[in-house]
């Protein structure tokens, strides 16, 4: 708990310093005096100021955000002698570049952020494929247990290495938003006979980013062999002797070739409200047993109303793992790539919200940043750095948005301004500042929603 509060009050205060401090750094380069550079709003709980005409930088004690403040004759009069350091006179150009540098900033940040975590490298399971989901897209191109994907192409000309599991899931996650067909370089687990498959998408449902999304993909978690991992003492494992370290050869006749092949057998073994027994085949050192297998009913996590069966014991083993690096350029380089297909799948993904193409579920609040942040955290550093990324990349994005109240907002003003040669009216700013409360509220309501609604496993 101490770890996700202090990994969630981290990505805040990186956050929203490197976003204020793009307004403030391109505001005095552009000779206009900053009053004040505060993170976080409310009562004001430390302050430091060089001298009486200097900016004053506070932190105060509600940290969900910040502001700078810049001279300006709107707020008050100004003496004579700094009208020229006010915002509101200066040029057209001056004022855009002020009010995009927050965002700017944090697109920035998120580049480096990536390009960081790709210099240190993450563990992430080899792209070696457990047994695709029934019914789904996988199945039907053909994809099988122990299939190692390559590489991937989106015209079957320009071929893409795959790094790893989760660089292929990011890529296939892409391509079955905009319903795309793939081609996958496919071989098996050891690299040999290697073949192509057509990967379509086309039909993939993409309303909702979740679990549902990712089955109809059918895409599961990485090959694990059959083998038993850690077994607790009284559960039906341990009543029929098995032991951590057997391996698991067939269930009643049915050859068992990974762990989620095995898992769902177990699952399967009851019918009408009775467990059934099993009769597996094991290879225990250098030699073989048979065994018979009762599991214990317990109700389906995803679907309380459906009885499944477990035998309380660890199934498979830990998959294959590679380390993800890059060099200095291919990093930046990498990093400026993720940052530009992150935000064009936040814009699109904003958009198919608006028009009800998909579901506000996918909006997330304070909560789960925390509980991610945390979870980053517990990973390691590069891992954290890249959750910091997508962060960084949602708040640069979200306020370019043209919303009164966000810099996308201001510059949509600005815009007018520069089409028709006036700015908007003081009427108008007003009616537009309220609508614009009034959107960010329902957003941030929406979002916390949905926060609680995971945090009570509701979604």
């Amino acid at each position: 708990m101490i770890t996700t509060v202090l990994a969630f009050l981290l990505t805040l205060g990186v956050l929203i310093v490197v976003h204020e401090y793009g307004h403030y750094r391109v505001a005095v380069g552009c000779g206009v005096k900053v009053l004040r550079f505060s993170i976080g709003f409310g009562r004001v709980i430390w302050r430091r100021q060089a001298s009486p005409q200097s900016t004053e930088f506070v932190l105060c004690a509600l940290p969900l955000g910040g502001y700078v403040r810049m001279l300006d004759e709107r707020e008050g009069s100004v003496p004579a002698a700094e009208l020229g350091s006010t915002f509101n006179r200066q040029p057209l150009r001056n004022r855009v570049a002020i009010v995009a540098a927050g965002p700017l900033a944090n697109l920035a940040l998120a580049v480096l952020l990536y390009a960081t975590a790709s210099w240190i490298g993450v563990s992430e399971p080899k792209a070696v494929l457990g047994p695709p989901v029934a019914g789904s897209a996988a199945e039907a191109a053909g994809l099988k247990s122990r299939d190692w994907v390559r590489a991937i192409s989106h015209d079957g000309v320009e071929w893409e290495d795959v790094r790893s599991l989760t660089d292929l899931r990011w890529q296939v996650t892409q391509a079955a938003l905009e319903g795309q067909t793939l081609q996958l370089s496919v071989t098996d687990s050891d690299g040999r006979a290697m073949r192509n498959v057509r990967l379509d998408l086309s039909r993939v449902s993409s309303r909702d980013v979740d679990a549902a999304f990712m089955r109809q993909v059918g895409l599961g978690a990485a090959f694990s062999e059959p083998v038993l991992g850690e077994v607790k003492a009284g559960g039906p494992a341990a009543v029929a002797g098995l032991r951590a370290g057997d391996r698991v050869i067939s269930v009643d006749g049915q050859t068992i070739v990974d762990a989620a092949t095995l898992r769902e057998r177990i699952r399967a073994a009851v019918k009408e409200g009775v467990a059934l027994d099993q009769r597996w085949l094991l290879q225990r050192g250098d030699s073989s047993l048979e065994v018979v297998v009762r599991p214990r009913i317990t109700q389906d996590a995803r679907d309380t109303s459906q009885a499944v069966g477990r035998i309380d014991a660890y199934i498979g083993q830990p998959p294959a793992m590679v380390k993800v690096t890059y060099g200095p350029i291919e990093g930046i380089t990498k990093g400026a790539e993720r940052t530009w297909e992150v935000s064009v799948l936040t814009l699109r993904m904003m958009g198919r919200m608006l028009i009800g193409e998909a579901s506000l579920k996918n909006l997330s609040g304070p909560l789960t940043i925390a509980d991610f942040a945390g979870q980053s955290v517990n990973q390691g550093l590069a891992y954290y750095l890249g959750f910091l990324a997508l962060v960084s990349v949602s708040l640069g994005v979200l306020n370019l948005l043209p919303l009164p109240m966000l810099d996308g907002g201001h510059l949509m003003y600005y815009l007018f301004e520069g089409i028709t040669g006036r700015p908007v009216s003081d009427a108008w700013l007003a009616r537009l500042q309220r609508g614009g409360v009034a959107v960010l509220l329902m957003m941030m309501s929406v979002a916390l929603f949905n926060d609680v609604a995971r945090l009570l496993g509701l979604h």
